[in-house]
């Protein structure tokens, strides 16, 4: 059954890319969808909106109560947001460092103290994190996101055996190359080095053994179907969606 009528959803990072594709495939299947950003979403999908920036941990929940008219009642929350910036991790500065984990993991915790007690009161609850499949395999020049990726899936492991006899799943999905704006800049970079972007972009279809990029959709429906009560019995994963890139099993 993946019916999620009468479930309210909050969509992290839902105004463009993956996170808008996720938003959108929540709606598909019944959700009442709320996108949290900086910026809004597409005004054709009229999901609710609370605008926040993860960056921001110390006021972020003041910030979204102010925006809601009651307590938080939503029972699927999709942690999402943007990847650090490429670079090597011989080069990162320690703020670096801490900016992303701000963004990723402490926005994320903080997000789901504030929703688990209704989630509780429901019984049923699904937190999905989209992170990365450096977390089975650290990827070259992402040296800062590689390190918080990992630390990232820890922390949702943990959560998931915390949680789960309230009727809450926590579960990872790990996207591999999709057509984003963070691929687009990750190909612009390596092609600053004098190779043709076009070359760039072959070589690393050529690493995926489907031979394409990942379009957002794809992605969004994974996590659409982790949030359904289909995937009940599914906690505490990591499930790579890459077109079998990984090399690992």
């Amino acid at each position: 059954m993946k019916d999620l009528s009468g479930k309210k959803a909050l969509v992290c990072g839902g105004s463009q890319g993956i996170g808008l594709a996720a938003a959108r495939e929540l709606a598909a299947i019944g959700a009442e969808v709320t996108v949290l950003s900086r910026s809004e979403p597409p005004s054709e999908d009229r999901f609710a909106f609370l605008r926040a920036d993860l960056q921001q941990i110390a006021d972020l929940i003041s910030t979204l109560e102010k925006q809601l008219q009651a307590s938080p009642a939503f029972s699927i929350l999709v942690n999402n947001s943007g990847g650090p910036p490429p670079g090597a991790i011989v080069d990162a500065t320690p703020e670096q460092f801490l900016a992303a984990f701000r963004q990723q993991l402490l926005a994320s915790h903080l997000l789901v103290q504030w929703l688990l007690p209704a989630m509780k009161a429901h019984g049923f609850g699904r937190i999905i994190n989209v992170i990365s499949t450096s977390v089975r395999e650290p990827i070259e020049g992402l040296g800062v996101s590689n390190t918080i990726r990992g630390a990232m899936a820890s922390w949702s492991k943990t959560l998931s055996r915390e949680v789960g006899k309230f009727g809450i799943t926590v579960n990872n999905v790990l996207p591999g190359a999709t057509r984003t704006g963070r691929l687009e800049s990750i190909i612009k970079r390596k092609a600053a080095t004098g190779t043709p972007q076009a070359e760039i972009e072959a070589k690393m279809r050529a690493e995926i053994p489907v031979g394409r990029f990942a379009e957002p959709s794809e992605i969004g429906a994974v996590i659409a179907f982790l949030a359904s009560p289909a995937a009940g019995y599914i906690s505490g994963v990591s499930i790579p969606v890459d077109g079998g890139r990984l090399r690992c099993v």
